[in-house]
């Protein structure tokens, strides 16, 4: 059973069709979505952004900017908003190319609510994912940082698979020495074992 949207989760609506936009704000308000509508892309990119689980219902034919190019657009830009295409026009080879480019689903008009809500469900359940593993990559990161040089010298060499003995030598210190900095690197991280450390620094490093 999928787990139900935030309550603050957003369904940013861009379509030129103002019936099209009233339509799927009232299915989205009705079950309990935030929405905000716009009638075209330039109008999205300009809007503030907001940082809150959200996913982007978009028209493929739109006044200037189309939803393809918006598409790519947000690519370039590092916008990583899980995107829901809704068009009359499209084809399969339009389809294949938005799917490619990492979009959600690719749904033709006219759409049966139920298949929209579906695709909007999934596609926020996939942002709110997507923040969880940030939030904890940024976490890690930051318990790292909060090391001293030292502590730091001794977990990534004990993260390489290196022994006590031998990071005592390499640094110049003894065993003991080596084993204290381990243990207060491992309360800073919070790690609950060697395994886990090893992970986190992993992690940390590579982010």
């Amino acid at each position: 059973m999928k787990e139900h949207p935030r309550s603050d989760s957003t369904v940013f609506v861009i379509d030129d069709d103002a019936a099209v936009r009233t339509v799927l704000k009232e299915l989205f308000e009705s079950v309990g979505l935030k929405v905000q509508l716009f009638s075209s892309g330039n109008a999205f990119l300009e809007a503030p952004v907001m940082d809150t689980p959200c996913c982007l219902v978009l028209d493929v034919r739109l006044p200037g900017m189309s939803g393809l190019k918006l598409q790519d657009e947000l690519t370039k830009a590092e916008v990583h908003v899980p995107i829901i295409f809704l068009s009359a026009h499209g084809d399969i080879h339009m389809a294949v190319g938005a799917m490619k480019a990492g979009a959600v689903d690719f749904l033709t008009k006219p759409f049966r609510n139920q298949d929209v809500l579906d695709a909007v469900y999934a596609a926020l359940e996939l942002d709110g994912t997507r923040r969880k593993k940030e939030l904890s990559s940024s976490t890690i990161r930051e318990r790292f940082e909060s090391l001293s040089p030292r502590e730091r010298d001794v977990v990534t060499r004990v993260a390489a698979g290196v022994l006590n003995k031998q990071i005592a030598a390499e640094l110049g210190l003894s065993e003991v020495t080596v084993k204290v900095h381990r243990a207060k690197a491992m309360r800073k991280m919070h790690a609950k074992s060697l395994a886990e450390l090893v992970r986190m620094t992993d992690n940390a490093q590579h982010e």
